[in-house]
């Protein structure tokens, strides 16, 4: 894995470094899905902002 190809992700306030080496083409502020550490895919920003607000709603934030 080359050195480059990794991001730093944050969810609430979580911040881990991730692996981009399945994904071609990921800019700063993008949605993406991880497993394991690799980033999987990129999501809408309306789908993921949905789905974030479904997760809090879970969490009863």
């Amino acid at each position: 894995m080359a050195e480059d190809r990794k991001a730093v992700v944050e969810l609430d306030g979580v911040r881990r470094t991730i692996a981009l080496d399945l994904l071609d083409e990921v800019s700063e502020g993008d949605y993406v899905i991880v497993h394991v550490g690799y980033a999987l895919a990129r999501l809408d920003p309306d789908e993921a902002e949905a789905t974030l607000r479904l997760m809090a709603a879970g969490r009863g934030a």
